[in-house]
């Protein structure tokens, strides 16, 4: 979420409820597009009503499909949504944007194991804020890593990365340099 975080919280909030009530009715998780779609349909709305205060905030939403692998949409507060291979949101995000298109141009995606893809996530913020990062200055959460507990497999769920482990990316990062 970057934007109002009062506007933060209820977007939030509405998500969950969405998604909650989707499962109640149909009996499996929300698609990740059809929450974008939702939320996206929702802050129309909201931009439309003379009586109503458009929310102030772009949403990002992640997600490890079964059938689709992984999914990435943004929605705005103008409520266009759409499908990313990777996306930057906040201040700088332009710059962002077009780091990454560099890196992706002709790709379907990011390549390479979760490692890497933080990696390049790292290199993106290092380069566009022109600032080197140290392990507690970064908080990255990953969707699709290896298993909290060291097990064999792929964890769907999405899981905040430890300091050791941010600290693991950036002396591989600095190796490369």
């Amino acid at each position: 979420m970057t934007g109002s975080i009062a506007d933060a919280r209820a977007s939030v909030s509405r998500a969950r409820g969405e998604a909650a009530e989707f499962r109640y009715k149909y009996g499996y998780e929300m698609p990740c597009d059809v929450l974008a779609k939702r939320l996206a349909n929702i802050s129309q709305v909201y931009t439309q009503r003379a009586y109503m205060r458009p929310l102030g905030v772009a949403t990002t939403l992640i997600s490890l499909d079964p059938e689709h692998g992984s999914q990435l949409y943004k929605c705005d507060p103008a409520g266009y949504y759409v499908g990313y291979k990777a996306t930057a949101s906040g201040p700088k995000a332009q710059e962002a944007l077009n780091f990454l298109e560099r890196k992706l141009k002709n790709k379907d995606n990011a390549e390479g194991s979760w490692e890497e893809v933080v990696e390049l996530g790292i290199a993106t913020l290092s380069t566009v804020l022109s600032v080197d990062f140290k392990k507690g200055e970064l908080e990255i959460g990953i969707v699709g890593g290896p298993k909290a507990d060291g097990s064999e497999g792929t964890d769907p769920c999405f899981r905040a990365l430890t300091e050791e482990e941010i600290d693991e990316r950036l002396q591989a990062i600095a190796e490369k340099d």
